[in-house]
């Protein structure tokens, strides 16, 4: 049994609005082990960015536990460098997640400036290992984003939150920006790091091809609340919650000869986050929705080894 790097403890995030409550994460438990990455997939809007900043204290949860290393970090308000310089983030966007105005060595330096890590010529050595490590080119140093392309900017990403030498790193969407095969080479180079460096990750993303080549275990997100958590291989080879066979049935297939296997589509809109009803949340647009789908105890139950879902008619 590896040890567990993160978990949460029914983590809830709600924001007060003029029209009510929205429960953008409500009562999620996970539980990712040191040096693994658990991929956290749903529709925009489900909440997955919204946990990755509670989990980091970005945001402030509104109740719930965080354990990091076994140290539930809320408890110390947030602002403990023993694990701030420990957690990290890699933002979405290369192009407005870095400031403009400074080169590549002080973007990637400055949370070695912030944390005052080592004199001038150890963070210079520092930054050119990083720089090393994600495969920008030392002549780069000089340079400013707007000279580079998506590829090198978010590899200047993924190298200012690797030069801390975090133990757990959030990825929110880190790939979505680029294009294909420029996602192969941030991927391929952040499983690399991993390797190497025995990294454990949350990546965020809305993309299932993606998360299926980076992740050792898979939450659901819909409304703010996990629906199903499995490994990798067994959600992708059984999904068991309605939503999650739906999200897969959408999985562009390269493979003409499979092609014409039946798609699950979606119909309705996303019920509202404001103030949701009792049960569960995807019953108005689930095709197999019974009133037992309205209990207001429905919660997460075990179906398989490791693999949990949230829903009263689970799929064979």
């Amino acid at each position: 049994m590896k040890k567990t790097m993160l978990e949460t403890v029914d983590l809830v995030k709600y924001f007060d609005t003029k029209n009510g409550i929205v429960h953008a994460v409500d009562h999620v438990n996970l539980s990712i082990p040191e040096g693994e990455t658990l991929g956290v997939v749903g529709e925009s809007g489900c909440g997955k960015s919204t946990l990755g900043r509670c989990i980091l204290n970005l945001i402030p949860a509104t109740s719930g536990q965080i354990l990091f290393d076994g140290k539930n970090i809320l408890e110390r308000g947030g602002k403990s460098k023993d694990f701030r310089q420990k957690m990290q983030i890699i933002f979405q966007d290369p192009y407005s997640s870095l400031d403009p105005r400074q080169t590549v060595f002080n973007l990637i330096a400055e949370p070695l400036k912030t944390n005052r890590m080592g004199t001038k010529a150890e963070m210079r050595e520092k930054v050119e290992a990083i720089m090393d490590t994600v495969g920008l080119a030392p002549r780069l140093a000089t340079a400013y984003p707007h000279e580079l392309d998506g590829g090198r900017r978010q590899r200047i990403g993924v190298a200012r939150a690797l030069v801390m030498d975090p133990k757990f790193v959030v990825c929110d969407e880190p790939v979505s920006a680029l294009d294909v095969s420029i996602q192969a080479q941030i991927l391929n180079l952040m499983m690399d790091v991993q390797e190497e460096r025995g990294i454990t990750y949350m990546f965020i993303t809305h993309d299932l091809s993606v998360v299926k080549h980076i992740s050792h275990a898979i939450a659901v997100m819909y409304l703010g609340e996990v629906v199903e958590l499995a490994p990798k291989e067994e959600l992708f080879a059984h999904p068991r919650h309605p939503y999650t066979k739906a999200l897969l049935s959408a999985v562009p297939i390269p493979d003409p000869a499979r092609r014409t296997m039946e798609r699950q589509l979606i119909k309705g809109e996303v019920t509202s986050p404001v103030d949701p009803a009792p049960g569960c949340r995807f019953a108005p647009r689930c095709p197999y929705a019974t009133p037992e789908c309205l209990s207001p105890s429905l919660g997460m139950t075990e179906v398989g080894p490791n693999h949990q879902i949230r829903c009263c008619h689970p799929l064979d």
